[in-house]
């Protein structure tokens, strides 16, 4: 699957899916990979092909049922940026 856009979503939108898109970021630019947007909005609002891979926190993956397995990343630990970088890199190489 090529990734050219990630969504983060939270509860409200704000707080740790902002967070988790700058950790994101942060990754990604330690790949090397400049080509890829990255954005965040709340849980209510996803919507299937509105982003080609999204990363939620365990607790809300219920949350967006309507996405394809195969396009999600779901956290255990949203601040644990090692976890993020594996499930990133393993979700880019599909």
């Amino acid at each position: 699957m090529e990734v050219r856009s990630i969504m983060c979503a939270c509860g409200s939108g704000l707080g740790s899916s902002l967070m988790v898109q700058m950790n994101i970021e942060s990754v990604l630019k330690e790949l090397g990979k400049s080509d890829i947007t990255v954005g965040h909005t709340t849980t209510s609002d996803v919507t299937p092909g509105m982003a080609d891979l999204f990363v939620v926190g365990r607790d809300l993956a219920d949350f967006i049922k309507g996405v394809p397995e195969e396009h999600k990343v779901v956290l255990t630990n949203i601040v644990d940026k090692n976890e993020l970088k594996e499930k990133l890199v393993a979700a880019l190489e599909q």
